[in-house]
């Protein structure tokens, strides 16, 4: 059963591209998002030394989604850090006790858990070098924790980074759902499925796009497409070797039908209903 949560927000000099502290009634612990160019002004505050553990969020040189999952015994210290690395980073967000509980042992723990739902989420392209080490916890530390990572998800979320949900896909496989699935099936072999997705339009694991380009294809669809078929997201075979997320319903049926596309009127359901169709409903 699923409940209302109340979160408090606090946005430090009204400025929300700067530092925002978040907490939800009833959990003791806290979250806080850091701009990169505001880590002196978290030194300010004494919780900015507890022990806890963090990520940093950036772009890589395709502008996709970059996050880097660490922990730390003196949060500030570690930061500060990570302003030598190679990776560029511009938001950190940071995840406490308010009462510093948190010892070794239990950010390890978080660490190693959080590393892996990026992971599971393919959302970002995880930076760290090496997969954390889970620490060995008392089971009672350890339900403690897994309350602890999904009130942190939703604080985490709630700033914008979607990270480390995954999206449930069941429904592109279950029969009495099938009216939430969009389908293309045209010219040049292009047969995708998908669905709307909070963050746009996903494209299941499998579909097939076009096995070339329309010549009145833009310039920038064109790189795009070439960029997932050299990075693997899209296989020799033109085949979605995993679920992706594109921005858009336009974007995503563009890159399957090899030509310019409006997604709204292309991607349709089993009954022939376009995603125009149902939102006009």
């Amino acid at each position: 059963m699923s409940f209302n949560k109340t979160i408090q927000m606090c946005i430090f000099d009204g400025n929300p591209n700067g530092r925002i502290m978040c907490e939800l009634s009833n959990w003791n612990g806290r979250v806080y998002k850091v701009s990169r160019n505001d880590l002196n002004e978290f030194a300010n505050r004494t919780d900015s030394e507890f022990t806890g553990v963090y990520f940093l969020f950036g772009k890589d040189e395709d502008n996709n989604d970059t996050v880097y999952v660490g922990e730390a015994e003196k949060m500030l210290v570690r930061l500060k850090q990570h302003l030598k690395d190679h990776n560029y980073w511009n938001d950190c967000v940071v995840v406490i006790s308010k009462d510093n509980i948190l010892n070794k042992a239990h950010v390890k723990f978080l660490e190693n858990k959080f590393y892996n739902l990026a992971n599971d989420a393919k959302r970002a392209t995880i930076i760290n070098n090496t997969v954390p080490t889970c620490s060995s916890i008392s089971e009672f530390d350890e339900s403690m924790l897994e309350e602890f990572i999904e009130n942190a998800k939703l604080l985490v979320n709630t700033l914008g980074y979607k990270v480390f949900d995954k999206i449930d896909v069941s429904v592109i496989d279950n029969k009495e759902e099938k009216q939430n699935v969009f389908f293309i099936k045209a010219a040049r072999g292009a047969d995708a499925k998908g669905l709307l997705v909070a963050d746009g339009f996903l494209v299941a694991k499998g579909s097939k796009i076009a096995t070339d380009t329309a010549p009145s294809m833009s310039a920038n669809l064109i790189n795009l497409r070439k960029k997932l078929l050299d990075k693997g997201i899209i296989d020799k075979e033109f085949l979605f070797v995993s679920d992706y997320v594109f921005t858009s319903p336009s974007l995503a049926a563009a890159v399957v039908m090899g030509r310019n596309a409006n997604g709204r009127t292309e991607w349709k359901t089993v009954n022939n209903n376009s995603i125009k169709d149902i939102e006009e409903q």
